[in-house]
């Protein structure tokens, strides 16, 4: 008689459960080079802006790109359904919590119209940016042309979970490698969280890898579909199928860790985890750039059948280049998240990014409580 068979789980780690070790040898912070590299575009800082309607318009992108990072538009939303989506995005910040979900259902129901695709493309290289703009798999074919056309330098193709392989009722899926035929332009796509799925989905040739499902502020596919993986744990396996892959080809495909980070503790992890950039919504959001009036939600929260996210309410307290570059007064990590991050490579003795990726990492669940005793009491006070 043979014993059952159980489910085997490992452990997955998020940002608030690990530590970084600092180094045998510090560097002065203004020694340290980052940078991050999509195809044969480069840019100052490994920061990028979610393709979200509350964080990136035309403007937010010029901004983004004049600080040194890069942000995505996302072609299905408000931006590309509305010629001034303003009224759209005063009457999601005045809602209820209550009412705001079903209005955003209602604003995202007027079609996409290829003249503002074109139009919002062309207003972000009119302001000398990289053009960098979002679409998921279903309007992949159909808008790709387009885009390219129009002048877009990056496309970004985004879902909660994205897979090299596809079943569909449909005769033809999106398939990355036909896609890379008919355009021309770098493709990033996303999002994955393992090995298998993120090597395959680089062996189609893609330029980059958005690594998350489920961690942003805004989302809540974790609660509503169960599914996710805490992000150290994620990007960890992802930078190994990375690392595999330019073994294997001597293509080095960069990953960016996207979502659920808001602080510069949690951009450093994520670099130590193996991520080449991070994308960030919420921190953004918060921006007075951002026009998003205080509010965020993610691109599944106007799903007509299932959303799955929230408006979220995150203030107007900074803006990009304290955000970015500070200088600030605040003790609690959210701001000059570029300082943060050279001043954390230098106590680990790393030059360069790819060097951060090799620091040492230990389990530490007590991190953020460790002897915070009068902290934690001045907060509760």
């Amino acid at each position: 008689m043979t014993g059952p068979q159980f489910k085997q789980l490992r452990r997955a780690y998020g940002f608030d459960e690990v530590a970084i070790v600092p180094g045998d040898v510090t560097i002065n912070p203004e020694l340290v080079e980052l940078g991050l590299e999509i195809g044969p575009h480069r840019f100052a800082i490994p920061f990028v802006a979610s393709a979200m309607d509350a964080v990136v318009d035309p403007n937010f992108a010029i901004e983004m790109h004049r600080a040194g990072g890069l942000a995505v538009l996302n072609l299905e939303g408000v931006w590309t359904r509305y010629d001034d989506p303003g009224t759209i995005l005063q009457e999601v910040a005045a809602a209820s919590r209550d009412e705001a979900t079903a209005i955003l259902q209602n604003a995202y129901q007027a079609p996409i119209r290829d003249d503002l695709i074109a139009r919002r493309i062309k207003e972000i290289k009119a302001g000398g940016a990289v053009a960098a703009v979002s679409t998921t798999p279903m309007n992949t074919k159909k808008m790709a042309g387009l885009v390219q056309d129009s002048g877009a330098d990056i496309l970004v193709v985004q879902s909660t979970v994205t897979t090299a392989r596809h079943e569909s009722t449909s005769l033809e899926g999106l398939r990355f490698e036909k896609l890379f035929k008919d355009i021309h332009i770098p493709v990033v796509v996303g999002n994955t969280v393992g090995f298998n799925a993120t090597l395959e989905v680089m062996r189609t040739g893609v330029a980059g890898v958005l690594v998350g499902v489920g961690p942003g502020a805004a989302c809540t596919s974790r609660e509503v579909l169960g599914i996710g993986v805490p992000q150290v744990t994620a990007t960890i396996d992802c930078a190994a199928a990375r690392d595999h892959h330019f073994r294997e080809t001597g293509r080095y495909v960069p990953i960016i860790t996207d979502g659920g980070i808001r602080t510069g503790g949690d951009v450093c992890k994520c670099i130590v985890s193996g991520a080449d950039a991070v994308m960030m919504g919420s921190p953004f959001a918060q921006t007075t750039e951002a026009p998003g009036r205080g509010y965020h939600w993610g691109m599944a929260t106007p799903h007509a059948n299932l959303p799955r996210g929230t408006r979220v309410a995150v203030g107007v307290n900074t803006t990009v280049q304290k955000l970015l570059y500070g200088p600030t007064s605040r003790t609690d990590g959210t701001e000059n998240l570029v300082g943060a991050l050279k001043t954390a490579m230098g106590m680990c003795g790393a030059h360069n990014v790819r060097e951060f990726q090799q620091a040492e990492m230990v389990i530490a669940p007590a991190i953020k409580t460790e002897g915070k005793i009068y902290q934690f009491a001045q907060s509760g006070s």
